[in-house]
This record gives structure tokens, C-alpha cells and sequence, in this order.
């Protein structure tokens, strides 16, 4: 049974999101996890003392080229990032994962920012055919993240990378203040590997010879414990302001707007403005705005004016279309029933988290 419409008198989440909750005041659960987060939170002297710390650690981690990793798409919190690696005295290598679906603007933005910052960019090209392949399985198994055959190619092309060059941190965009509220419903677990090879293996086309891949059990238990490889997320330890940064990255960076988060990818532009709303009818933009309201960088009636504008342009609309249907080498017809069939769960299909050695290691870290 669908829940009776309501939203969030906080933020703009509503029950678009089929797991929401709200309390007496109805003020929905995601919000108030944000609030409980916060309060957990360091910041101020305690938060620069922390990063400062994190800082000495990773220049006393390697006496080689590169002492750190920032991974680099051209939006703003990688680019963001890549400023204070260098800013804080690092050496960094910037690390770009071309999975096919870049726009200019992003790659001029990696570009420019390297270039200015004198910092070495290594780019490493997914083979096209196998992405194609595993992006048209997601689409006919009908689940919502079809991101995650991009989403996991950088993942395990920057964790690769830093096991190559011997580094041992990698300096993450991820942020609470704008990142941290995402219903799971809408999205999945990039990392998830078993998922991954089971769609691919019911509905791809393509062997898989060249996709970098990462399982969770090479993560987890080979990266992480014996490589000693580390995610920094250097904005949570820094005043992050989204409006403020975009404006000082491009009056230092020369970095320019791409118009929406993530839309410096040509596939996720189309798949989460047109794709999600159309088939799945949630909008991911309820849940970046309400980051920004609960981190008090926008009001809820700004928000709220921003989602009466349409999540797609509708000039653009039948252009994209048919470039984006022609790219993954979809017929009309082909897309036209991909569009009609029944959504379905990333949990229809095997997952990482089943494994009997995950279950164990889960437990053994709760005790």
C-alpha cells in the first residue's frame, strides 16, 4: 500500500522515498540523523588540529613522488580537494577513471585545476565496450543505481592505482554537509562486486577482461589491513560551504559549472534527471537540497522554488535522448519497454554482504 503523501517540515524529503519516517513534529528521520551527526561531530580548533595531524601522518607515510591520492572528476569537491592537498604541502597524485561519458567541461575543469596547482594527473580509460556492456545490463535488470558500473570502475582504478605507486592515503570529495542524506532506496552500493557480476551475468553481453574491479573482501581485508590504505575525507575537517567554494575555484581555478552534482558526466546527468524521475518517480535533487538545508547552506523555501523548475531542460530533452539510447546502442523500441518494464531491487540479485565471511567479520567488529 502507498503511504499517505508527506513531507519533511524541515527539509524537502517526502514520501517519494518509501522508507521515510517522520517523528510528533513531523520532521522526517533523515534530518534528524544529520542533527545527531553533528552534534558527534569535531569542528573549529578541534577539527584543524585533527586535519593537521592527518597531514603529518600522510607526508611521514611515503619519502616518495606521491604521498597521497585525490581521485578527480572535475566537479566541485574533487577539485576542491586536489586545492587543499596542495594547499596543506602534500604531493598528490590526481587520479582520473574516463568510463566514456565525460563532458567537456569536466575534462577542461580536471585540466585547468592540475595545471594550475602543478599537480602530475594520471587517467586511466575503461575499456568502452565492457562499461557499455555492463551499463545496458543495469538498465534491463531494471534496478535504480545504474550508476554503479561507472561508480565502481573509479573506485578500484584509484584503489589499484595507490597499491601500485605504494601510497597509502587517499584523499576523498565525500562530505557530510552536502553528501551525508541519501535514501537507500534510491541508490546502492557502488562496492558491491557479487552484485555487480550477477546483473552483469544475467543480462551482459560482454566478458569483463579489462573493467577494473574491486571486491569487498580485497578492500576490506587485503587494502585495508595489509596494505594499510586510507580514505581522508579532508571537507569534513574544514569549513565547507558548496556556494562559496564553487565561486573560489573559479575565480583561482578557472573551473566552470556544469550545471547540477554529477552532472559532469554526460550518463548521469541524463539517468538521474530524466531516467529516476520518469520510471522510478523519485527526484536525487530532494535529497542534495535537503543536505544543504539541514547544513544550513540554503532555506527550505529556496529548495522548494528549485524543485518547481523541471529536473531536465526540456529543449535538451529529445537531443539527449537519442544521443544517450545511440551511445548504449539501444533501439527505440528496445529503450521504450527498458522504460515500461517493473523496477526492480539491487537485493534481487547476490551481494557481497551474504557472504558467510562478512556476516563474520560484521560481528566480530560489533563485539
Amino acid at each position: 500500500m502507498r503511504k499517505e503523501y508527506q513531507i519533511c517540515t524541515k527539509c524537502i524529503l517526502d514520501t517519494s522515498d518509501s522508507g521515510i519516517t517522520f517523528d510528533d513534529k513531523g520532521v522526517c528521520h533523515y534530518c534528524n540523523n544529520f542533527a545527531e551527526l553533528m552534534e558527534k561531530s569535531i569542528d573549529g580548533d578541534e577539527a584543524n588540529n585533527y586535519l593537521l595531524e592527518t597531514v603529518k601522518k600522510i607526508k611521514a607515510s611515503s619519502e616518495g613522488e606521491y604521498n597521497c591520492i585525490v581521485g578527480m572528476s572535475g566537479g566541485v569537491d574533487s577539485t576542491y580537494v586536489a586545492y587543499l592537498a596542495k594547499k596543506y604541502g602534500l604531493k598528490p597524485l590526481a587520479v582520473h577513471i574516463d568510463a566514456g561519458w565525460n563532458s567537456e567541461i569536466a575534462v577542461k575543469n580536471i585540466e585547468s585545476a592540475t595545471n594550475k596547482l602543478g599537480i602530475d594527473l594520471e587517467t586511466i580509460v575503461v575499456n568502452w565496450k565492457e562499461v557499455r556492456d555492463l551499463q545496458r545490463a543495469y538498465f534491463k535488470a531494471s534496478v535504480p543505481n545504474c550508476d554503479v558500473p561507472q561508480d565502481h570502475a573509479f573506485v578500484a582504478g584509484v584503489y589499484n592505482l595507490a597499491a601500485k605507486y605504494g601510497i597509502q592515503y587517499m584523499i576523498s570529495g565525500h562530505n557530510n554537509v552536502t553528501e551525508f542524506i541519501l535514501p537507500p532506496s534510491w541508490g546502492y552500493d557502488s562496492g558491491d562486486l557479487d552484485n555487480l557480476i550477477d546483473i552483469h551475468n544475467k543480462f551482459g553481453e560482454v566478458k569483463l577482461k579489462g573493467y577494473p574491479k574491486l571486491s569487498l573482501f580485497k578492500k576490506v581485508i587485503y587494502y585495508r589491513y595489509f596494505k594499510k590504505l586510507q580514505s581522508f575525507r579532508i571537507l569534513n575537517y574544514v569549513p565547507y560551504n558548496k556556494e562559496e567554494v564553487k565561486h573560489f575555484i573559479t575565480e583561482n581555478l578557472d573551473w566552470k559549472d556544469y550545471g547540477g552534482k554529477h552532472f559532469e558526466s554526460r550518463f548521469t546527468k541524463f539517468f538521474q534527471s530524466y531516467y529516476l524521475p520518469t520510471k522510478f518517480g523519485f527526484d536525487k535533487r530532494r535529497a542534495h537540497l535537503s543536505n544543504l538545508i539541514a547544513s544550513g547552506q540554503m532555506t527550505r523555501d529556496d529548495a522548494q522554488r528549485e524543485m518547481e523548475i523541471s529536473p531536465y531542460n526540456k529543449d535538451e530533452l529529445p537531443e539527449d535522448t537519442e544521443y544517450f539510447i545511440k551511445k548504449l546502442g539501444f533501439s527505440i523500441d528496445e529503450w521504450q519497454e527498458i522504460m515500461k518494464s517493473n523496477p526492480r531491487k539491487h537485493t534481487d540479485f547476490k551481494s557481497d554482504y551474504d557472504q558467510l565471511w562478512f556476516k563474520l567479520l560484521k560481528n566480530l567488529k560489533r563485539k
